[in-house]
């Protein structure tokens, strides 16, 4: 039986085949002791098998795709304990949208939070859905006050179901000794100015940053370095070698792409995102050394690891394998 096959029980039930028959109670296993693993965004047919159930989502005998996308959250939450809502990247959205969000989920699920691209972009891209800004500057880069009053303050009244915010600037392609300096003394000037409402994560695409300026400015503010692995960054194990790369007391790893693939490229390669389609061992061993590296410097800190279906085809199986690389490891010693 392929990995995405399902078998149908009497009553309509559906028993997952493995590796997703053991999933939610290996993933429970790992939140009792603080380390949360979930994917980036929910709302994939293809997991349909393994983290869902097309008989949930019956309207009138067929599969809905409306109200799938409408309430799948809520079973997500069945298996997994925490989710990266890549979508607020891209807008402001009102109290009643947060509330009625938070509401599809136990009141123990953890939110990760992109902050929106207002204040993480210096210019908006030259793309058609940004219209007369299309290319142009971004007066609100680094805007504290518009981050609290449209961001911040609406997602305070759950603060409890956030397990961090983080702010995922764009690779600097220019990028100077001068200009990265003055990034990140501007940088420094905004974290200073965030309210310690909520756990926060900075997420660089620019190589050259990485360094000690850059962890240190993070330090100051007890903000985590978020380990990403993505098109044109160092791979996750490459960054785990940075002396100075644990910043806060949490840490936060998002595998979003194999270091060197671009996003359009994985989309073509892995829609619908069903099976793994390209095996990336060396960054799951390294998504998991964080993990170990983590919990070795800090056994109760908390860990938030987000996998995207575009890191290896299928989130869902990439995460079992994370896992099983950490039940590898924690049979090993502990480093000296």
């Amino acid at each position: 039986m392929s990995s995405n096959q399902q078998l149908n029980l009497p009553g309509g039930g559906e028993r997952r085949a493995p590796p997703f028959d053991t999933l939610a109670a290996r993933v429970r296993g790992w939140a009792e002791r603080g380390v949360f693993f979930g994917t980036s965004s929910w709302k994939y047919e293809g997991w349909l098998g393994q983290v869902y159930s097309s008989e949930r989502y019956a309207t009138r005998g067929r599969f809905s795709k409306p109200r799938f996308e409408r309430e799948c959250l809520a079973e997500y939450a069945e298996t997994f304990p925490t989710v990266c809502g890549d979508f607020s990247f891209y807008s402001f959205y009102s109290p009643q949208f947060w509330e009625r969000l938070f509401a599809q989920v136990p009141a123990t699920f953890q939110f990760g939070f992109k902050a929106p691209e207002m204040i993480t972009a210096p210019r908006f891209a030259d793309l058609e859905r940004y219209g007369m800004k299309a290319g142009q500057p971004n007066e609100h880069f680094l805007d504290p006050a518009l981050l609290k009053s449209d961001f911040l303050d609406r997602l305070a009244p759950h603060r409890g179901q956030v397990g961090y915010v983080a702010f995922e600037f764009p690779q600097f392609h220019r990028a100077t000794p001068t200009g990265n300096a003055e990034f990140l003394e501007k940088l420094d000037g905004f974290l200073g100015e965030l309210p310690d409402t909520f756990r926060y994560g900075v997420e660089v695409r620019t190589e050259s940053l990485l360094g000690p300026d850059y962890f240190a400015c993070l330090r100051r503010h007890r903000v985590a370095h978020v380990f990403n692995s993505w098109t044109r960054m160092p791979a996750v194990g490459g960054q785990l070698k940075f002396a100075d790369a644990f910043t806060a007391g949490f840490i936060v790893v998002r595998a979003l792409l194999r270091p060197g693939r671009a996003y359009e490229e994985a989309v073509r390669m892995f829609q619908p995102y069903s099976e793994v389609r390209d095996p990336y061992p060396e960054g799951v061993r390294d998504v998991a050394g964080v993990v170990r590296a983590a919990i070795e410097r800090s056994p109760k800190a908390k860990a938030f690891v987000a996998v995207n279906n575009r890191f290896v085809g299928n989130a869902p199986t990439a995460i079992s394998q994370v896992l099983d690389e950490l039940d590898r490891l924690e049979k090993l010693p502990p480093r000296a």
